[in-house]
């Protein structure tokens, strides 16, 4: 809903006049959010640790996380501890982060 929102914002400045439509892109987006005043200080989220064994995200922070990993536990949230966090960290320090791109090949030289 939030990305709804943050449309019909832009969408109302365009029609007012006061932002040309073909200037809208994911930054202007992105700034139109309810989480842009916290994005503009920390960043996009870097990891998403799903609590309770839930595979699904249920429409949480959808397009602000496009590029995060995600972790999923089985530990429901009232019982993850230190220990479980350092468990997702430890995993998220596996990973080789891609940003969308592809992996690179190390003949790709």
């Amino acid at each position: 809903q939030d990305v709804a929102a943050a449309a019909r914002r832009i969408a109302r400045l365009a029609a007012q006049g006061l932002l040309d439509p073909d200037k809208v892109d994911a930054d202007m987006l992105q700034g139109h959010l309810s989480t842009a005043p916290v994005l503009s200080d920390v960043g996009s989220p870097d990891l998403l640790i799903r609590t309770s064994g839930e595979q699904r995200l249920s429409n949480f922070l959808l397009f602000e996380i496009a590029y995060c990993e995600l972790y999923f536990s089985k530990v429901h949230w009232p019982d993850f501890s230190a220990r479980d966090l350092c468990e997702a960290l430890k995993e998220y320090c596996r990973r080789q982060r891609r940003y969308g791109g592809r992996l690179r090949n190390t003949n790709d030289v």
